[in-house]
């Protein structure tokens, strides 16, 4: 029996966008955040004494900035060294050959896979055959997986591959490949990486993305960190997700429907807080918080935003043995009777828009196809300025959820 850590998108040193201009301290705790991450990673595969680490891509989010990025993974890399651990890596689409064009020469422990070719490497002690390639450069669109060779006889086969499959929302097309190309090889484990949640594709064979070890933005939230696997007699027994990130990003959605008083959202916000904190297992926690519902306190939330986001940044800092940072806070409440006025001067109108909003009005909301509501809107949506489309909070009026807001209460 023996076990190995699967990791990926380590994404060390990675560059800040916007973050900035909420928190000045958090952008400084966020930017050091997967040197830490990796410092954990490093201590959990000594702690568990794996036989062997697999890094599946995007070590680098690019070129270096100056050598102290390299020096640091030299370092961390040396730790495993002494404790008689290797390393296998394969470059992906941020850190390909192309890329990256300082260089420094790594510990005789890590194994850096070819970009030219597939490559196979032997753990006769161990009896595993790992089988893997590098990006040559940054945008490889042809399937990689395609030319690794069959399954080694007699080994535990592991394909170490940056792939984005057949495709995840949110990241770019590269080396794509499918379950059935890869099913091919007659490997025992795919090493994924690329894509930044955690899934497990197969168990027959294990293909596996661990996510990667820490959360950069509010659009990955929750636990980070890499899969620990146990192997028994040539067979997967036991594949588990351990968390290494310092920074847990959250996203709390505050309904203030029918609260009096914005002084009584205060309360509520620290709540939602708290709760978020309990489930971070004491990291530093990163929140949006995004305030919603058809509430009396609307005008009063709107009409001086800066008090109340002072308010609940004031929540955040005194919650009791927690660091937590507001990465940002968005209105999104409604005035109360708001919805009614607007339909109750459809009758005024004679054209499309009336006979819309008078359509929309008598809906039921339990029973009304939202998605085949939403095709009505579709010439509406072409004609909307893309900044207000194309933003991380872009409006959609096509989307259901949008029109389930809308709809009247």
């Amino acid at each position: 029996m023996f076990r190995f850590l699967h990791a990926a998108d380590i994404h060390l040193d990675s560059p800040l966008r916007g973050l900035e201009r909420y928190d000045e301290v958090l952008a400084e705790e966020v930017r050091g955040a997967p040197r830490r991450a990796l410092e954990n990673l490093v201590g959990l595969a000594i702690e568990e004494d794996v036989a062997f680490v697999l890094i599946a891509g995007d070590l680098y989010d690019g070129d270096w900035r100056d050598y102290n990025t390299g020096i640091f993974f030299v370092r961390q890399m040396r730790r495993l060294e002494k404790a008689g651990i290797p390393v296998h890596l394969v470059s992906g689409n941020h850190d390909a050959a192309s890329c990256i064009t300082k260089r420094l020469r790594l510990p005789p422990n890590v194994v850096h896979y070819s970009e030219k070719h597939p490559e196979t490497r032997l753990l006769p002690d161990l009896g595993v055959a790992i089988h893997g390639q590098s990006f040559a450069g940054r945008e490889v669109r042809e399937d990689l997986s395609s030319a690794y060779p069959a399954a080694k006889p007699g080994h535990f086969n592991i394909g170490l591959l940056h792939t984005s499959l057949d495709g995840r929302p949110g990241h770019a097309v590269y080396a794509p490949c499918n379950v059935t190309g890869l099913r091919s090889k007659g490997y025992d484990y795919w090493a994924l990486g690329h894509v930044h949640e955690r899934e497990v594709v197969s168990q027959d064979p294990w293909i596996v993305f661990p996510g990667n070890i820490q959360g950069r933005h509010v659009r990955e939230l929750g636990s980070r960190g890499c899969s620990l696997v146990t192997v028994d007699d040539g067979m997967v027994r036991d594949l588990e997700h351990r968390s290494v990130d310092v920074v847990r990003w959250a996203r709390i959605e505050v309904d203030l429907s029918g609260i009096p008083a914005a002084e009584d959202s205060i309360d509520r916000v620290r709540q939602e807080i708290e709760r978020v904190c309990q489930d971070a297992e004491d990291r530093t926690v990163a929140v949006r918080i995004v305030l919603g519902g058809r509430s009396p306190a609307h005008e009063a939330l709107v009409g001086n935003p800066e008090r109340w986001i002072h308010e609940y940044r004031e929540q955040a800092s005194a919650v009791p043995g927690a660091a937590v940072h507001v990465e940002r806070i968005l209105f999104e409440t409604r005035p109360e009777r708001e919805l009614a006025w607007r339909v109750g001067r459809t009758e005024e109108r004679e054209d499309a828009l009336g006979d819309l909003l008078d359509l929309i009005a008598r809906l039921d909301q339990d029973s009304v196809d939202l998605a085949e509501l939403g095709g009505l809107f579709d010439e509406f949506a072409k004609r909307l300025p893309a900044p207000l489309l194309g933003k991380e909070e872009g409006f959609d009026p096509t989307a259901a959820r949008t029109i389930r807001e809308a709809l009247p209460a």
